[in-house]
């Protein structure tokens, strides 16, 4: 795997990228791929070549409670 930085290169992900249900026409989204160590890696669907962040499980859990939660705010 070729590390970049907080992540790895998007293309040496192995296991299903999934987008989001809320990903307009054009593919303005993320895409999220379940890693099989419990992580999650995170791209941008125009760049699927490029860079991809990687979280811990625990990391992602968190993220996900402070969204429902409403901890970053309404969308403008």
């Amino acid at each position: 795997m070729h590390h970049t930085g907080d992540g790895l290169a998007a293309g040496d992900v192995t296991g299903r990228w999934i987008k989001s249900s809320y990903s307009g026409p054009t593919g303005n989204c993320v895409e999220v791929a379940l890693l099989a160590d419990g992580g999650v890696a995170v791209r941008n669907s125009r760049d699927t070549g490029g860079p991809a962040l990687v979280f811990t499980g625990a990391e992602w859990e968190a993220f996900l409670r402070g969204a429902q939660a409403g901890e970053f705010g309404q969308p403008a």
